[in-house]
């Protein structure tokens, strides 16, 4: 693929106070996640989140994400509990940032509008679950219980996309998180799960084209274990199909065939 064919990516930066040979605070991408993408052909374009005050303005979001082919919403500080009607913030909840919030949440609402295909990963995944009126978990309980520094086996759901995607029923995933996925956002089918039942990837089940969102962090191990990296593939041959006007466009729906709890 030259690079003229690449599709473009928009992967929404992350607000770092500092930054190595940088003299201001800066907006940042992960560089394993931006590798992940150019390997899978893409071209990742990281994305300003511009929501002065905290007030993203929908008209301008939708335009300034349908120049792209693909989104990426990518992990990240946890999501500010009033985002999901929750009362008082648990003393774990970190990096709350408002601006960032309600940016990555129009986003999410935009690219499902818009049908852009949409990969979403660890804070992503959680975004998503509450543009669509779903809640989190605050925290997991501490030490020992919480997913942070931690490769674990995760099951999926037979016969949704995301086994599909990956062509395997378990996947070893690398974690980085203290909160998850309480109740499901409006759409959204649970299809995989951690041996302690954690919610660990979640799928639409109706036609909002491609989507795939998991809890974990494949970009930590995309460049040895090919299942991790079939999720970036997938992404860039959904986005390419969908700058083409969506012929042959992988489906992220066979969770469309189970029901839910399946």
């Amino acid at each position: 693929m030259t690079l003229n064919q690449r599709p473009l990516i928009a992967v929404p930066a992350r607000f770092a106070a500092t930054t190595s040979a940088l003299r201001y605070a800066a907006e940042v991408n992960a560089r394993a996640l931006i590798e992940a993408v150019w390997r899978a052909g893409g071209e990742p374009v990281t994305l300003h989140p511009y929501a002065p005050g905290g007030d993203c303005d929908p008209t301008l979001t939708a335009a300034r994400i349908a120049r792209f082919d693909g989104v990426l919403l990518p992990g990240g500080g946890d999501l500010s509990p009033h985002r999901y009607g929750a009362g008082e913030s648990h003393e774990a909840v970190y990096d709350v940032d408002h601006e960032q919030d309600a940016f990555d949440l129009e986003v999410a609402r935009q690219a499902t509008e818009l049908g852009i295909p949409l990969l979403a990963i660890c804070r992503g995944l959680q975004v998503v679950n509450t543009a669509r009126g779903g809640t989190l978990h605050q925290d997991m309980g501490g030490p020992g219980r919480e997913h942070r520094h931690l490769r674990h086996p995760v099951t999926l759901a037979a016969g949704a996309a995301l086994a599909a995607t990956v062509e395997a029923a378990t996947v070893d995933a690398s974690c980085y998180h203290h909160q998850h996925v309480d109740r499901l956002g409006a759409g959204l089918l649970a299809t995989a799960h951690a041996a302690d039942g954690t919610i660990e990837a979640v799928e639409s089940t109706g036609p909002d084209g491609w989507f795939l969102a998991v809890q974990w962090h494949p970009e930590d191990t995309a460049h040895t274990d090919p299942a991790q990296q079939r999720l970036f593939d997938a992404l860039v041959q959904a986005a390419a199909a969908h700058r083409s006007g969506g012929e042959d466009e992988p489906q992220g729906a066979y969770a469309r065939t189970l029901t839910p709890g399946a």
